[in-house]
């Protein structure tokens, strides 16, 4: 009889961490799925925000150079 309980143990601990792990990457694929929308919002948010303070930091510097003398005319 006791020559049969590491092998019970054993299938039962295997059983029961083999469903562990299904269900926990089935729930972070889930959470993925659902987090995607939310990161391409953000990441498209950034670009927008990094377009624009691009672009503010060309003119204040156009801005800049004209004031203090630079010629700054295309040829």
């Amino acid at each position: 009889m006791m020559d049969w309980i590491p092998i019970v143990f054993a299938s039962f601990k295997a059983l029961v961490l083999g469903t562990g792990m299904f269900f926990a990457i089935k729930w972070h694929f889930d959470q993925d799925k659902k987090e995607r929308r939310a990161v391409l919002r953000a990441s498209g948010k950034v670009a927008a925000i990094f377009t624009l303070s691009l672009l503010g930091l060309v003119l204040a510097t156009f801005v800049l150079g004209r004031s203090i003398g630079l010629d700054l005319t295309f040829p």
